[in-house]
């Protein structure tokens, strides 16, 4: 008998451990994160960004999916297909500001980091200036990345056009690029950010950067005022010796508008807490960070609700 029971103590523990599992499974909120093609950033981000908030928040379950990237992302928040997804700044601009289209209807979980674009060639490359690369064939990026938005800004504010003063080439994976660099299928590939793994990919190989000049700086920022001056540092990239000033804006994680606000706030406070651990994850997401958030974020009623007043219960916002 004491045996009948010890087996029955045994079996009920377990089951008792098995039926606590399956509830904090079913507990837990899925949450979808719309990122980019592979190859790129994004992607990348979005793990490591994924993983914290997780840990961080075992209540909390995001789930990364792979999709075109910015300029699919809005219109996929907008139906409510995705939960959050990562937008480049241009886009993000564009968007809530009805450039070119309605505005947007979106709410700003956190930012995610400073992209001043640039271009990456080989290092036996002839050209050393964004003029020397007129006519031949550059790797934009993915058609649907933010990355190509921004290039479209930039060589605007300088009189250039992708498609009339370049060889515009799109491709299907972000991932693609570095290697058309490396093989002179095209001339150089553009991209921005800190850590971006095409830019990582050609710097290995002995390839270096062209960016704005500074007086392209300024007739860009003449035109295009919500354009920053930003700046990667000496070190960023193998082989980068020196800091390299370009322009760009913040990437962030923008919310479907009916995102329920008990979710945003748990995810704030899981970034916020988390910030050490995305930074130890990932370099570039050193930036994420709520002061950054706030400082970054264009007005504060782009913040989602849930954001705010997380923020506010920890002051970092004031109170109403």
């Amino acid at each position: 008998m004491p045996r009948l029971l010890a087996g029955f103590v045994v079996a009920l523990a377990a089951f008792v451990v098995a039926l606590g599992g399956s509830i904090g499974a079913a507990d837990r909120t899925v949450v979808t994160l719309g990122t980019a093609t592979p190859g790129g950033g994004f992607p990348v981000y979005g793990e490591a960004l994924a993983a914290v908030v997780s840990a961080q928040e075992p209540t909390l379950d995001v789930q990364p999916r792979t999709t075109r990237g910015s300029m699919e992302n809005v219109p996929l928040l907008e139906k409510g297909e995705l939960d959050l997804a990562l937008v480049q700044g241009e886009v993000v601009h564009e968007a809530l500001t009805g450039v070119g289209r309605p505005r947007a209807n979106l709410m700003i979980v956190t930012a995610m980091y400073s992209t001043p674009g640039m271009f990456a060639v080989r290092g036996d490359s002839p050209a050393r200036t964004i003029a020397d690369l007129r006519g031949r064939p550059v790797a934009f990026g993915a058609r649907g990345s933010g990355l190509v938005v921004l290039a479209r800004y930039v060589l605007d504010g300088i009189g250039l056009d992708q498609e009339r003063d370049f060889q515009a080439v799109y491709l299907e994976r972000a991932g693609d690029g570095p290697a058309m660099v490396q093989d002179g299928r095209v001339a150089a590939l553009w991209g921005g950010g800190i850590g971006w793994p095409g830019f990582t990919a050609v710097a290995t190989s002995g390839g270096r950067f062209i960016a704005p000049s500074a007086d392209e700086i300024h007739r860009i920022q003449a035109k295009h005022g919500f354009l920053k001056a930003l700046t990667i540092p000496a070190g960023a990239y193998p082989g980068q010796d020196t800091a390299i000033t370009s322009v760009g804006s913040w990437s962030f994680v923008l919310a479907r508008p009916t995102l329920p606000e008990d979710v945003a706030y748990r995810l704030a406070r899981a970034l916020h807490r988390g910030e050490a651990a995305l930074a130890h994850r990932l370099e570039q997401a050193r930036e994420t960070t709520a002061a950054n958030t706030i400082a970054a974020t264009p007005r504060p009623e782009l913040l989602h609700p849930g954001v705010a007043r997380y923020f506010r219960e920890v002051g970092l916002l004031p109170s109403r």
